[in-house]
């Protein structure tokens, strides 16, 4: 999908979610926020993003569904990341690291939300809401160059299926699984391999 298909998506999801607070609803309307959130990720829009990500997390803390609160909790995650690679490009990172290796407070923001996305997802016992908490988390291991913490972490999840290895996530975790399974990998920020969420 183009960039001006993507901004045009955008146009008509922020008109459709207009339409719908109208109506005084806010049954799914975490779901649909998210969606927004994701195409805003994907054009770059990081701060739009991040607006509507805490508008649907007031939501959920408001009328207590709790349903999409894990892959909310990623996508904050993945939007913070996001963040700390374009601060990355405005400024160098000291010592010659990549962004994600320093400790900054996005990193570390981002780190906390994905832990808290595999929480709520165990505790709901959604595991394919873990296992994309957990490639995000291994994604951001693996930029620092922490390869092996994360292959653990995404093995362990990994495992517990049994069936719909046909799917996109598990298709995804397979690959990522062998990429960092492989001696001297290293996967490059989401900014610099161009792929988000």
């Amino acid at each position: 999908m183009g960039q001006g298909q993507v901004e045009e998506g955008i146009e008509q999801m922020v008109e459709g979610l207009a339409n719908h607070r109208l109506t005084g609803a806010e049954v799914i309307l975490p779901h649909f926020l998210a969606l927004l959130v994701e195409a805003f990720a994907k054009t770059g829009q990081v701060e739009q993003g991040l607006r509507v990500l805490d508008e649907s997390l007031g939501v959920v803390h408001r009328n207590g569904e709790r349903y999409y609160l894990a892959e909310l909790f990623r996508l904050k995650g993945e939007l913070l990341v996001l963040q700390a690679a374009d601060r990355s490009l405005s400024r160098a990172a000291p010592s010659g690291k990549t962004v994600l290796e320093t400790r900054i407070p996005e990193v570390v923001q981002a780190e906390s939300c994905f832990h808290q996305s595999i929480e709520i997802a165990r505790q709901q016992k959604a595991q394919s809401w873990e296992l994309r908490a957990v490639m995000s988390l291994a994604r951001l291991y693996q930029n620092q160059h922490k390869r092996a913490e994360a292959h653990g972490l995404l093995e362990q999840i990994y495992s517990k299926f049994t069936e719909g290895f046909d799917t996109a996530d598990l298709k995804e975790g397979k690959a990522l699984l062998d990429e960092l399974a492989k001696p001297g990998a290293y996967r490059k920020t989401r900014r610099e391999s161009n792929r988000i969420i």
